[in-house]
């Protein structure tokens, strides 16, 4: 399986080759048309309110990572997967540092669920 993607460097990327290499799928470094490549097209967060403090400030929010990528099993056969992943999210404006560190945190994990995720499709995918 060749597996490219806009950010090769990115978390996400990483995750997604790791699983599939210790499930012994052998990853091969350049595209070849005999070769079935998956696409990691995109990866974003948002985040909308759930809740909020009687002084207006956000108090609770839900964190949605959406994940869209492709699997070209031939030129003929292209797939388009898109899936999202939530998480809610309790803002502390009293302690900012902490919460950024676990809101990375979460970020980290929701992108290794991501790759599970990912691997798990694969195993159900009907060539």
């Amino acid at each position: 399986l060749h597996v490219s993607s806009a950010d090769k460097y990115g978390e996400l990327t990483r995750q997604v080759k790791q699983h599939l290499s210790l499930n012994n799928i052998k990853l091969v470094p350049s595209a070849n048309k005999n070769i079935p490549q998956m696409r990691l097209l995109k990866d974003s967060l948002n985040r909308r309110a759930l809740s909020v403090f009687p002084n207006g400030q956000v108090a609770e929010y839900e964190l949605i990572y959406t994940v869209r990528y492709q699997l070209a099993l031939s030129q003929d056969d292209i797939r388009t997967y898109e899936f999202e992943l939530n998480r809610d999210y309790q803002d502390d404006p009293n302690i900012a540092l902490a919460k950024s560190r676990e809101l990375d945190l979460m970020l980290s994990e929701m992108r290794k669920e991501a790759a599970n995720k990912i691997l798990r499709d694969l195993s159900t995918i009907k060539i």
